[in-house]
């Protein structure tokens, strides 16, 4: 297959498609990989084994999950640029993650679960720190719009993958169920990220190349690249909180609620954000304008959440959760995009997304610990309301950024 310019400004060839495709259901696998889990299975499982306390218990397997992958994440990552190789890592945490995930059923106290959990987050970003990098290597500034777009099928993948792994069946809520349900996961997300690993190698030119001088290297400016985390950590506060606590929203507005229904809902909403994150990228690409709509689709999230906050009643409360996750779901895969775009250093790809990636894990450290304080004394309302803040300054920030 033909390789893909690293330069940006050098268009795609025809051959970047398969990679840029087999990408995309790469990290769409990747997402499947602990979407369904950590929004659906793990806060069912969780409350089975922990009854009233789930809620805590929760927020402890959260925050522990989230340092694991932090930590994790910039390792491999790190590695992954010093071997100067992306395939093999993913490739063996594939393996890793794949087996932990079968191990997980295991499991049948809370300590015992947060054990695998921890360990499990540990082999997945042994996947998701190589291949985010994987990304940077090959594709150019002009296609990280589109780039961003792609990335979208990620969250919608999950979210159809939700639905399949919730459907009900006779064993629902007993551990069996749980166990076929992971089992369903993990050969999904090998199916996802096999035909990339598969294609042929990738070249990796600043980490294969003899070392060139550091003064030809011209980093972006500085402001954009922290405006960039620093917006992308706060809109993830509210994505965090979701994300984690969804279920328990779910079933505070409708008791009777059935998983798989959530899990529908949750996947029509990213299923129409696939086409939506194309049109927004591709715009991006075509006008040089990257920042403007990371803003507006900032805004349109504090205006999600403030909706749920003050909604009088459940229609309105899911019509504004409508809002939140279409744009929560566009606004995440475009910002992956152009994250790509401000990276200093070719050759420390890895670790410096991992370093990005931080701004998705370090909202778990703090929101389990927040929801905890806020929703049984004042409810989900409150916790929206402070996170729609959040939310808002995020947009203020990156509509700040004047540079292309």
């Amino acid at each position: 297959m033909v390789e893909a310019s690293t330069v940006a400004g050098v268009p795609a060839r025809h051959g970047d498609w398969p990679f840029l495709l087999c990408y995309a259901l790469a990290w769409a696998g990747a997402t499947a990989g602990y979407g369904p889990l950590l929004t659906l299975l793990l806060p069912l499982r969780v409350a089975e084994l922990a009854g009233p306390a789930a809620v805590p218990w929760l927020a402890t397997l959260t925050f522990l999950g989230a340092v694991s992958a932090s930590v994790a994440n910039i390792a491999w990552g790190w590695a992954s640029d010093r071997a100067g190789s992306r395939r093999a890592w993913v490739a063996g945490g594939l393996m890793l993650s794949s087996a932990l995930l079968l191990a997980m059923p295991l499991a049948t106290t809370l300590p015992a679960l947060i054990v695998v959990l921890v360990a499990w987050q540990g082999g997945l970003n042994m996947v998701l720190g190589p291949l985010a990098a994987w990304a940077a290597d090959c594709v150019p500034d002009r296609h990280k719009g589109l780039l961003g777009g792609l990335l979208a099928f990620a969250p919608a993948w999950s979210g159809a993958v939700g639905a399949l792994v919730t459907l009900p069946d006779p064993h629902h809520g007993t551990g069996s169920g749980f166990a076929a349900r992971v089992a369903v996961l993990a050969l999904i997300v090998a199916a996802s990220i096999l035909p990339l690993l598969l294609m042929n190698p990738r070249a990796m030119p600043a980490a294969t190349a003899a070392p060139v001088p550091l003064a030809p290297v011209v980093p972006p400016p500085p402001r954009p690249v922290r405006r960039m985390w620093l917006a992308r950590l706060l809109v993830q506060l509210a994505e965090a909180t979701l994300f984690a606590f969804i279920a328990y929203w779910f079933l505070a507005l409708d008791p009777t609620m059935h998983a798989a229904t959530m899990a529908r809902i949750y996947g029509l909403l990213l299923a129409l954000s696939v086409p939506l994150a194309l049109l927004v990228g591709h715009w991006a690409d075509r006008r040089a304008r990257p920042w403007r709509p990371l803003g507006a689709l900032a805004g349109l999230i504090a205006l999600g959440l403030l909706i749920m906050a003050l909604a009088p009643g459940k229609g309105v409360a899911l019509a504004g959760y409508a809002l939140f996750a279409l744009a929560m779901a566009v606004f995440l895969a475009l910002h992956s995009g152009q994250t790509l775009r401000v990276l200093p250093r070719p050759d420390r790809r890895g670790r410096d997304l991992g370093l990005f990636n931080l701004t998705n894990t370090v909202p778990s450290l703090i929101v389990p610990w927040l929801a905890v304080v806020l929703v049984p004394t004042m409810g989900f309302g409150a916790l929206f309301l402070v996170l729609a803040a959040c939310a808002a300054l995020a947009g203020l920030l990156l509509l700040s950024i004047r540079t292309g």
